[in-house]
């Protein structure tokens, strides 16, 4: 009897942790994407909404800066033109910091990338967009992190 007693509070306690998990696993990334709507964790999307695009929020495309476009060299050597991007970023020793890797594929608290977009202690240089803001929102980061820890593939 005991026996049986306890294994169905296991199950009970297995059903609830489920259930909470599925919630926190329904968010819908459009919510989170704040002034991105169109956002999604893959690389083809954080592109085109990030790096290429501006924001509702007024947040300057990446490629403003970070492009060769008109024959100038790209901010911090990161070049984000379409076309070479993730060969840019993905596995890619940081050029302004010693030791940092810009995207490191399912490790997105460690990516340079990360770091630099949050303005997070012991970045080199400014956080970005260095142009003081507005910054990525934390739905806007929190789907380039998810991008990053599902593996940064190109997709």
């Amino acid at each position: 009897m005991f026996e049986s007693c306890v294994h169905r509070s296991l199950w009970m306690v297995l059903l609830v942790g489920l259930g909470s998990f599925a919630v926190a696993c329904d968010e819908k990334l459009s919510d989170l994407a704040g002034p991105s709507p169109n956002l999604e964790p893959t690389f083809s999307s954080v592109q085109r909404e990030i790096f290429e695009a501006r924001d509702a929020a007024g947040r300057a495309a990446c490629t403003e800066c970070h492009t060769d476009a008109g024959g100038r060299t790209p901010s911090g050597g990161l070049n984000l033109r379409h076309e070479i991007a993730f060969a840019s970023l993905v596995g890619v020793a940081s050029r302004g910091k010693a030791g940092a890797v810009r995207v490191i594929p399912g490790d997105a608290d460690d990516s340079y990338i990360v770091q630099k977009l949050e303005g997070r202690p012991g970045i080199v240089g400014e956080r970005m967009p260095r142009t003081g803001g507005p910054y990525l929102t934390q739905g806007q980061m929190t789907i380039l992190k998810r991008w990053i820890a599902t593996g940064a593939t190109n997709d």
